[in-house]
């Protein structure tokens, strides 16, 4: 997923492997097969690109971990509690963010 939100436009199976080549030693079928089923799931967008399709993630890095984070506080039973946990283990600066963003969605409310 990093590969393709860093990326500036959409990816082909074999430009995405070119890319984990300088990393990891991943054959092209195993980031073929990877990009289909996360495909699947509805994480990624495709196109027609040639002969191939050339894959794009359909949320931002940001947006993904929002959806994540809200997702773990449904698997909770006392979302209250796991929130609190959350906001206590925040640095002072993250805080300070989320106290400014809370204050301005309140005004708009």
């Amino acid at each position: 997923m990093d590969v393709l939100w860093d990326a500036a436009g959409p990816l082909t199976p074999g430009q995405v492997h070119e890319v984990l080549s300088g990393e990891r030693s991943l054959a092209y079928t195993t980031v073929m097969t990877i990009l289909v089923r996360l495909w699947q799931k509805g994480r990624l967008g495709r196109e027609q690109h040639g002969r191939a399709y050339a894959y794009r993630p359909v949320q931002s890095r940001e947006a993904y971990a929002a959806s994540r984070m809200d997702e773990v506080l449904g698997d909770t039973k006392d979302r209250r509690l796991a929130l609190s946990y959350f906001i206590a283990g925040l640095k002072p600066g993250d805080r300070a963010r989320l106290r400014g963003l809370l204050g301005a969605r309140g005004e708009q409310s």
